[in-house]
């Protein structure tokens, strides 16, 4: 594996490889509050007939750190992309992305269809982003979408991401957020690799621009509606909706991964107000009916189903005793899945 940095027309782009460039592209989009860093063990793993691209994208690892612009959705993410596969001279490649990385690939997809040859989602993030809609459609539960946006971040987790913070002294360490919600407990790294994966996340850029962005205030529980920059407003329902993924034209086929037993992006997120109202943790919770949980998983159901029936493919993969990071979690089964998918 090799690292190298490339100028592009938007931005100078930090990205690992391996692989020869006569190879088959393959271009691998991490999650948030990580790195490139966390596909290192992938990217040694696969075969030499590829050409594994993945890059860290803006506001993380060591790419240029300029801001979001939320009021474009993931838009900012995808036009980097693009213009990072113009620079390299890639014209066809297969696409994988990881949580956040996942909506990134799909907002690709709606874009550029045609260049990907086929589109892989792990632990993908709903179509309509994190927090504030109500159902499968992705209705908003308030007009304001409230509970979604800046707000919505741990201010503790916040504050030690952005000091630096290596400890496991407190549940909102990085490293204990990593270990427990990243992983399925007790599923554990190496010490070496676990340091490595924190400075991936420890490189995420913090601030209004950055994460976890800028918050408004709302009249509806509870009390915060997203604002315009950051990162965590680019992925609030406002300004976040993948649904025309499935009228895109081209159709790559779409291998869709995830863990039973992620707590991040699941019909029961302990990430989402709805859910953190029900069991208790939020003052003032209007209950089920005014703000029920939001169904992540089955939002994305229902666009893939959408894209089957406009003529595409899926495979969905659902493994057992598994998190939010089946390329690390079953690495041997997620290898043999995506070596399938790409050779």
């Amino acid at each position: 594996m090799q690292k190298h940095t490339l100028q592009t027309s938007r931005l100078r782009v930090h990205y690992r490889t391996n692989g020869s460039t006569s190879g088959t592209p393959v271009m691998l989009i991490h999650g948030n509050v990580s790195s490139s860093v966390f596909f290192e063990e992938l990217i040694d793993a696969l075969p030499s007939s590829l050409y594994v691209i993945a890059p860290d994208l803006r506001g993380y690892g060591e790419t240029e750190a300029l801001p979001l612009d939320a009021t474009r959705g993931l838009r900012d993410w995808a036009d980097d992309i693009h213009a990072f596969v113009e620079a390299l001279g890639v014209e066809k490649f297969h696409l994988l992305g990881w949580s956040l990385g996942a909506g990134v690939a799909m907002q690709y997809a709606i874009d550029h269809s045609d260049r990907l040859s086929s589109l892989t989602l792990e632990s993908a993030m709903s179509p309509y982003g994190f927090g504030g809609t109500k159902d499968a459609l992705g209705t908003p539960t308030f007009a304001d979408f409230a509970g979604s946006g800046g707000g919505t971040a741990n201010p503790e987790f916040t504050k030690r991401l952005a000091s630096g913070d290596t400890s496991d002294e407190d549940p909102n360490s990085p490293r204990n957020v990593m270990n427990t919600f990243y992983f399925k407990p007790p599923f554990r790294v190496s010490k070496s690799q676990e340091d490595a994966f924190m400075g991936g996340m420890l490189s995420t850029k913090t601030g209004e621009g950055f994460y976890p962005g800028d918050l408004t205030t709302s009249e509806n529980w509870p009390t915060l509606a997203p604002g315009t920059n950051g990162i965590n407003n680019t992925i609030s329902p406002k300004y976040c909706n993948l649904k025309n993924f499935a009228a895109i034209a081209h159709k790559p086929r779409v291998l869709w991964i995830r863990g039973a037993d992620d707590q991040i992006v699941s019909d029961t997120s302990l990430f989402d107000f709805g859910y953190l109202g029900q069991l208790g943790f939020v003052p003032g919770y209007p209950g089920a009916e005014a703000y029920p949980a939001q169904p992540m998983v089955n939002q994305l159901r229902a666009v893939l189903d959408a894209y089957t029936s406009n003529g595409g493919t899926y495979k969905e993969i659902v493994w057992s005793d598994c998190g939010h990071s089946p390329h690390i979690e079953k690495a041997a089964e997620f290898l043999a899945a995506v070596k399938e998918q790409w050779t």
